[in-house]
């Protein structure tokens, strides 16, 4: 083809005259008059670069290029509509839904309506990806995935490009994660800058990927008036602990985290730590059936969930 646009409304009126044989025909079925029809085949013709029609006595006939192209235009056009039914806002929620999220959203909030959804949707299905904020937003601007689960701190919020928008879940308190047994004197209810600048001679545990706990705790350490020394850096809450216990650090953990022998949580207040989790996808995408349906069903189990609970 000459040209790699060819409009859909013009292998309408071909197949139609593929069907009905007579350009007089194919203006009364669809509305339009003799000359239109005409004028739109002949366009097609120029777009694709091959004659379409050859006279046959007082009428025209198609050529075998022509009726080839009748044919994928029968193809074409049923994709066509199909996709339109598809992506109508009131269609049946159907397809596949790529999601890039951080463990504990994926854990807590997706998996459950993704089981949920296998029953009442067979239709759905979801593919998930495990990602730090950045990392999901850095595939959503490629459009890459369809759906972000994110996260940002009170004290840290996130910058995100115009392209998106957010929708808010939940939040949960985190605190300090210090080894247990015998530590520094507090108060019975501290301000968090004395809580950090009771453990500023301890190495301080960061995220490898994302730099927002790395953020809350500069901040904290900021008010408590020093440079925190940020040794190691893990995503793994798990190994957050290990090192804990290990006694290589400090650093942030969930509140309502039931933590492990040899862990103790010091509460963070005034400030407190406060993480929020986002569903963020591209703008003006919000209407596509599937992924309303994932949003809605997001934002129902985040009302859900205990204040607070991580």
């Amino acid at each position: 083809m000459d040209n790699e646009e060819v409009e859909t409304r013009r292998l309408r009126l071909l197949l139609e005259l593929s069907r009905l044989g007579s350009m007089r025909e194919v203006a009364e079925t669809l509305g339009t008059t003799t000359s239109t029809v005409s004028q739109q085949i002949a366009a097609l013709a120029h777009e694709t670069g091959a004659p379409l029609l050859e006279p046959d006595g007082r009428r025209v006939r198609l050529t075998p290029a022509g009726r080839r192209l009748a044919q994928h235009a029968e193809a074409i056009l049923a994709a066509v509509e199909a996709a339109q039914a598809d992506l109508h806002p009131g269609a049946e929620p159907a397809g596949t839904l790529r999601v890039a999220g951080f463990a504990t959203a994926i854990r807590t909030t997706l998996l459950p309506i993704i089981a949920e959804l296998a029953a009442s949707h067979p239709k759905v299905s979801l593919l998930v990806h495990e990602y730090e904020p950045a990392e999901a937003h850095a595939l959503l601007a490629t459009d890459d995935i369809d759906l972000a689960l994110t996260y940002d701190y009170n004290l840290a919020p996130a910058v995100r490009d115009r392209a998106f928008e957010a929708v808010p879940l939940w939040t949960a308190s985190w605190g300090l994660g210090v080894p247990a047994g015998p530590g520094a004197a507090l108060a019975a209810t501290p301000a968090s800058p004395v809580v950090f600048n009771a453990y500023r001679a301890h190495d301080w545990i960061g995220n490898s990927r994302n730099r927002a706990d790395e953020d809350v705790v500069r901040t904290l350490a900021s008010m408590a008036g020093f440079e925190p020394h940020l040794a190691h850096q893990a995503d793994s809450l798990d190994l957050v602990e290990d090192l804990i216990i290990a006694g290589l650090g400090v650093g942030l953990l969930p509140v309502e985290r039931k933590t492990r022998q040899g862990v103790r949580l010091l509460r963070l207040a005034d400030p407190d730590v406060v993480l929020r989790s986002y569903a963020v996808i591209r703008r003006g995408r919000a209407t596509w059936p599937l992924l309303a349906l994932v949003l809605d069903r997001l934002v129902e189990r985040a009302a859900a969930r205990p204040a607070g609970f991580g």
